[in-house]
């Protein structure tokens, strides 16, 4: 489903070179839930961003679903990216102005469809992760495990194949972090592949396979 051939990431501006990610070699089957380790600035958001499609490698090949995606143009992988990814961040990244149930419609308003249509995706979403009685609050009258619940749900309304989540716990308690992660499982259950950034490993043991990183080299 996921496949990194010789992905090498450079960052250059006019004084310095940083290599972020040096010859990294990642095959990830369908239904697979895999975690990504290391230490601060060892590349693993990095990669999960190149996996995600929000940035390019300087060189090697990205394929996704058995399509390798050199050469598509920023529109085509754009719908790739609506279509079959979804993202989890450790912030959350929830509109303040907008319900509930008004965010995790978000990624639906870039589809052909309609507005009822959206409204019914929307609220099933929130009744997977245990939000639907939540639907019409705003963001800031919610917990910060419930706001995460949220973004899983807006991460999932459309039906991807894939899920990439950057710490979805890091800005939560343990209880609350638990909670998030049996939610992730139940995906994972169902068939979606999730590929998590996490410096927690006690999430990590739960998920089928570790990638090790340091220093933007792969070492496990």
């Amino acid at each position: 489903m996921i496949k990194l051939s010789g992905i090498e990431k450079v960052y250059r501006t006019s004084s310095i070179e940083t290599l972020a990610l040096d010859n990294i070699n990642v095959d990830i089957q369908k239904g697979e839930f895999v975690s990504i380790m290391g230490p601060s600035g060892c590349g693993k958001s990095t990669l999960l961003n190149i996996i995600g499609l929000l940035d390019e490698p300087s060189k090697g090949a990205v394929a996704i679903n058995q399509r390798e995606l050199k050469g598509y143009k920023d529109k085509e992988l754009a719908r790739i990216r609506n279509l079959e990814i979804g993202f989890i961040f450790q912030s959350f990244h929830l509109i303040n102005d907008l319900s509930v149930l008004d965010n995790v419609e978000i990624p639906l308003l870039y589809r052909p469809g309609s507005g009822s249509n959206r409204r019914e995706l929307a609220k099933e979403a929130l009744e997977k992760v245990g939000l639907s009685n939540r639907m019409k609050h705003f963001p800031n009258q919610l917990s910060g495990g419930q706001k995460q619940r949220v973004a899983i749900a807006r991460a999932i309304v459309g039906r991807p194949s894939i899920i990439l989540a950057d710490e979805p716990t890091g800005n939560l308690d343990s209880n609350m972090g638990n909670e998030i992660l049996n939610i992730l499982l139940q995906l994972n259950k169902e068939g979606t592949t999730i590929v998590m950034v996490t410096h927690d490993e006690n999430m990590a043991k739960h998920t089928n396979r570790l990638i090790r990183l340091f220093d933007g080299r792969q070492v496990s």
